[in-house]
């Protein structure tokens, strides 16, 4: 591109638009329709000069004019209570039942390596014998062992907090670099199921597993979705970067990685609802089938929250991201 004659042939349009904006209180029905023609043209001159001639002037120019226009146009626009009430009743269920693809196998394909684990642990004492020596693995699961004392070794409260600071970490480091071809994600997963497998292999093998899952199960069972949620996302935003269908690359991640960090806020409040059950109820003194009750009944409750308003928000078109008003503008990148 002659980025000369292009600038002689638009020089006008941006003077009239520069025009447009300084008195945008005061225009006709005809010239705020002028401003908004101008203003999507000179965001696609913008497009364009970025991508073929950046020169630092003209680029500068262009990027003040479209973000004035822009910010006339669209208008000031501040968060309020309404969009947290929308954002948990219809973005966020419906992020989470758009990812179901992804996050779905994640957890069937989880939970059958977790079992073979647990399978590999409890069935070969040589490998037992490579995680610690065997006055350890009794201490770890004897009555009141360490498997069952690490629910009550802090005060509630301090636990809760505690358990919710790192699973949403874990599911954050899901989210933000799932762009790095979901890499992180598949480390950060297989250390989650190399853990519960592990877990469940010893307990077994000492002949306490009822013992394991009564402990588990009240919060793991959300606990373990929401972190099944989070690494699905993050592989299929890892899977955006080589894959971005009928948008450009750079739009595709702008939008999934924006339905990402929204992902992230909706699950760090689900993530808070499994650590005060780990924390209040996982250690209580309710029977095992009831405190078993409790976290089936949460699990349900998640996933009805997912399938059915999750659902229903799909259908009319939410997909997690932001309101369109707040997004920059998404323009042709060629004439």
């Amino acid at each position: 591109m002659d980025l000369d004659v292009f600038v002689s042939a638009h020089r006008a349009e941006w003077d009239r638009l520069d025009e447009l904006l300084r008195r945008h209180r005061h225009l006709s029905g005809a010239e705020v329709d002028e401003l908004v023609t101008l203003y999507q043209r000179a965001a696609t001159h913008l497009s364009q000069v970025q991508s073929t001639a950046p020169d630092p002037a003209i680029t500068d120019r262009l990027t003040r004019l479209v973000a004035r226009a822009r910010s006339t146009v669209t208008g000031a626009c501040t968060a309020s209570w309404r969009d947290v009430a929308h954002f948990f009743t219809a973005g966020f269920p419906a992020a989470v039942y758009r990812s179901r693809n992804w996050w779905v196998p994640t957890a069937l394909l989880s939970t059958v390596l977790a079992a073979l684990i647990a399978w590999w642990v409890a069935t070969h004492p040589e490998v037992r014998a490579t995680i610690g020596a065997p006055e350890e693995l009794r201490e770890m699961t004897r009555p009141g062992g360490q498997y069952e004392a690490y629910y009550s070794s802090h005060p509630a409260t301090s636990f809760a907090a505690q358990v919710w600071t790192n699973n949403a970490q874990a599911a954050a480091i899901c989210l933000v670099f799932g762009a790095f071809l979901g890499l992180p994600v598949l480390w950060v997963l297989f250390q989650n199921v190399l853990n519960l497998g592990v877990g469940i292999g010893l307990m077994g093998s000492a002949g306490r597993l009822d013992t394991f899952l009564g402990l588990l199960l009240p919060h793991g069972l959300l606990e373990l979705t929401a972190v099944f949620v989070a690494a699905g996302t993050g592989l299929r935003l890892g899977w955006t970067v080589i894959d971005p269908g009928p948008r450009s690359r750079r739009t595709a991640l702008a939008q999934e990685g924006r339905a990402a960090v929204g992902m992230a806020l909706g699950l760090a409040v689900v993530l808070l609802v499994s650590g005060v059950i780990e924390a209040f109820v996982t250690p209580s003194g309710l029977p095992t089938w009831a405190r078993v009750l409790i976290g089936i009944l949460a699990e349900l409750l998640f996933l009805a929250y997912v399938y059915v308003v999750g659902r229903r928000a799909a259908k009319v078109g939410e997909t997690g991201d932001i309101a369109v008003s707040d997004r920059s503008a998404e323009v042709p990148t060629a004439a």
